[in-house]
């Protein structure tokens, strides 16, 4: 089990900490459980999809990376399949505060990354910010994603977003999670192709200028993020954030990336590559390497 669990598992119940130990054994938990996974916690913790969501809260707040506010949240976004997604706050001292990563951006963009189709249910150990609720906007569950909150009857998205402003305004088909792929043809070596699928899955009706990137550790492991863009501009997610999401819920360090790779179009109307750059350097990684989407 990676230490950062082990506080928060040892205050579980005992029926759910015997559910969850073989399953968190792993160092390199991917803090996820599938739907089958999840099935069976149920089964032998006795809780239900909610309770269980709750329970998981201290687990996935845990993941967070706080060394600028020390204030962690967490999250657990359930998918259309059942399977169920950590996320956590993510900052970064020393870049730019537009850089930090918020709980439920996180889980959001895990499951997304992870294959997802859309969410059934997210929730949140405290009450999502505005900058979260016009995040959750974008999805292609729209208004009415379920958002459970301790304390709370479960409420949708609009009930925190009266009056909303989002894509389906501005006449925007396609949504995060719904099927997505630009066509950029594959070229390179693997991390490098692995950067340009990123980019053919990227969000970014706004600007049209997709984009992704490729993480590899020193281990091999491959983490890859995609651009999501909002309709509001500023909640939206560079392709750096989601790929560092993945890599840190897994429970790798940034001292731990060997190889970065960035693809963007050439000229692009919003580039990623100076941002990028400033924050890898930032978490002491200064090789990006770079890849022109043709």
């Amino acid at each position: 089990m990676h230490p950062r669990f082990e506080s928060a598992f040892a205050q579980l119940p005992a029926a759910l900490q015997a559910a969850l130990a073989p399953l968190l054994a792993d160092t390199h938990f991917p803090a996820m459980f599938s739907a089958e996974q999840a099935a069976d916690i149920r089964r032998l913790s006795g809780l239900d999809e909610d309770a269980l969501a709750f329970a998981l809260l201290p687990l996935a707040a845990a993941c967070a990376q706080t060394e600028i506010s020390h204030f962690n949240v967490g999250a657990v976004a359930r998918g259309l399949s059942g399977s169920l997604y950590f996320g956590a706050n993510m900052e970064f001292r020393g870049a730019a505060m537009q850089q930090t990563v918020h709980a439920e951006q996180s889980a959001i963009t895990h499951a997304w990354m992870r294959g997802e189709t859309g969410l059934a249910a997210i929730t949140v150990n405290y009450t999502p910010c505005g900058h979260c609720r016009q995040f959750m906007n974008e999805l292609n569950s729209g208004l009415t994603l379920r958002i459970n909150l301790p304390g709370r009857a479960p409420s949708q998205l609009s009930d925190y977003l009266p009056d909303a402003f989002g894509p389906r305004d501005l006449d925007i088909k396609t949504l995060i999670f719904d099927a997505e792929n630009h066509g950029y043809a594959l070229q390179g070596d693997a991390l490098t192709q692995a950067a340009i699928a990123a980019a053919n899955r990227s969000h970014a009706p706004y600007s049209q200028s997709p984009s992704g990137l490729a993480l590899e550790t020193r281990d091999g492991a491959v983490f890859t993020g995609s651009y999501a863009e909002n309709a509001a501009f500023n909640p939206s997610l560079p392709p750096l954030q989601a790929a560092l999401n993945l890599l840190s819920l897994t429970g790798y360090g940034w001292h731990d990336i060997a190889r970065a790779v960035l693809a963007e179009r050439h000229e692009a109307t919003i580039v990623q590559r100076d941002a990028t750059a400033a924050t890898l350097n930032v978490l002491g990684f200064a090789d990006l390497e770079f890849i022109t989407l043709a």
